[in-house]
């Protein structure tokens, strides 16, 4: 199914977004496009490794038990990720991050409590962290019920336990997050009805439109197919 995604872009005289983020909640499909994107803009892609976080399952068993050093966790394996590629000097190349890096305090507001919450904020500032601004955040969105049934059907084992009150949560926190968002230019996808995953005519539709964002917000609603 991955051959009929392999489109070649006439970059001539565009102006390209040299760092794209991709965002949304679990299950929602932005490692997906961000593969897909990577290849078809033949650039670096920087992923979440969520596997590598040895507290994230007793995290999804027991929320209350292990979200903070599950945040933790994140917060310096993303700081690492930042010194990593300034290192290697790819942020002078181009690159599709599935992650973006403020999203790590929207999840330690919805995980930990004030007492957690103050020691992880603490622990962010000493990091000094200074991620670079996309030149494009893309926003997926979908109904808590659409996420909760791809997850579902992906069958990772670390995410079998995940929460259907969690999931709605932070949801939620995402929606919020971006109805405020305006570091980059933001573009706003209903991935309801989106197949990312096998459906190329739907990743078409949507690297189309994204090529003409430049900068403010915009919505994309994609075109219903038979």
């Amino acid at each position: 199914m991955t051959e009929g995604f392999n489109i070649t872009l006439d970059n001539a005289g565009k102006s390209l977004p040299r760092f794209i983020a991709i965002e949304g909640p679990i299950g929602v499909g932005k490692t997906t496009l961000a593969r897909h994107l990577a290849k078809s803009l033949q650039y670096e892609l920087l992923q979440e490794k969520t596997g590598e976080n040895p507290f994230l399952n007793r995290f999804y068993e027991n929320p209350k038990a292990a979200a903070l050093p599950t945040q933790l966790f994140f917060l310096f394996q993303r700081a690492q990720q930042l010194q990593d590629l300034r290192q290697q000097d790819m942020f002078q190349s181009c690159l599709v991050a599935d992650f973006l890096m403020d999203k790590d305090q929207l999840f330690a507001q919805v995980t930990l409590d004030d007492d957690e919450l103050n020691i992880y904020q603490q622990v962010h500032a000493q990091l000094q962290i200074d991620a670079p601004q996309p030149d494009l955040v893309i926003y997926l969105q979908a109904p808590t019920a659409v996420l909760e049934e791809r997850v579902k059907h992906r069958g990772v084992e670390a995410e079998r336990n995940i929460d259907s009150g969690y999931l709605a949560t932070l949801n939620d926190a995402y929606m919020h997050f971006f109805h405020y968002y305006d570091q980059a230019p933001l573009l706003i996808v209903n991935a309801t009805e989106l197949d990312l995953a096998n459906n190329p005519d739907h990743y078409h539709q949507l690297v189309d439109y994204m090529l003409t964002v430049k900068s403010g917000r915009h919505y994309y609603n994609p075109t219903p197919t038979l």
